[in-house]
């Protein structure tokens, strides 16, 4: 007679079934070796902040690199500056979108920079478009 499948605690999919412990970790729970570093580390982290910022100020690069890091992180977005007309219409999207590629072979404005922008300025200009098909709708029902 052959044994019965080992009944691990998944489904036939190979997913766990609802509610079964077997279902790893909860979500938010810790791994072990995350627990042991901060129980090591626990009561610590004035003395070695003090620390880093005594070796920071001896001239160690790396630990002068860990204060300034916390002090003014870097940077992920700066802003950007170039002239844009004003968009009000469609075929004023059409005219930032060719200073925008002015812009950016005039080295300006970065090609990813540029990017960003036109995405913007699609947008823009899909809302610009909602805008005038309701108007033209709405002339239209009024005129019936």
């Amino acid at each position: 007679m052959a044994k019965a499948p080992k009944n691990s605690g998944r489904k036939t999919d190979g997913t766990f079934a609802p509610g079964n412990a077997l279902g790893g970790r909860k979500p938010g729970s810790l791994n072990k070796t995350t627990m042991a570093v901060r129980e090591l580390l626990d009561g610590e982290a004035e003395s070695l902040t003090r620390k880093a910022i005594d070796l920071a100020l001896t001239g160690d690069g790396p630990a002068l690199r860990l204060c300034l890091d916390r002090i003014a992180p870097p940077r992920k977005d700066t802003p950007i500056e170039f002239k844009l007309p004003p968009i009000e219409t469609i075929e004023d999207a059409a005219k930032a979108s060719a200073a925008l590629l002015a812009a950016v072979a005039a080295g300006e404005v970065t090609p990813d920079e540029a990017g960003r922008v036109m995405a913007l300025l699609t947008a823009h200009k899909q809302l610009v478009e909602s805008g005038e098909l309701e108007a033209r709708i709405a002339a239209l029902e009024a005129k019936q």
